[in-house]
């Protein structure tokens, strides 16, 4: 099963973590700096670990140098 979510990303935060804002719609921060793909390392280790699923069922498809991004959860069955 795939579903994509829209996550708006807050790097650099001192409370890291992933808040549901509406229908697949997400709020993660990270402490990570959004330098050389840290900050992105960071959200899919959270988003894997928030969904319980192996971090290469997560990929960002889309906003890979942005702070709005289109991530690919492919769940396994």
């Amino acid at each position: 099963m795939k579903s994509y979510l829209r996550v708006k990303v807050q790097p650099r935060s001192a409370k890291p973590g992933v808040e549901k804002t509406g229908e697949g719609e997400y709020k993660v921060r990270v402490s990570a700096a959004p330098d050389k793909g840290r900050a992105n390392t960071e959200v899919i280790k959270l988003l894997a670990g928030y969904f319980d699923i192996p971090r290469s069922c997560v990929k960002i498809t889309r906003g890979e140098t942005s702070r709005q991004k289109l991530i690919l959860i492919e769940k396994l069955r």
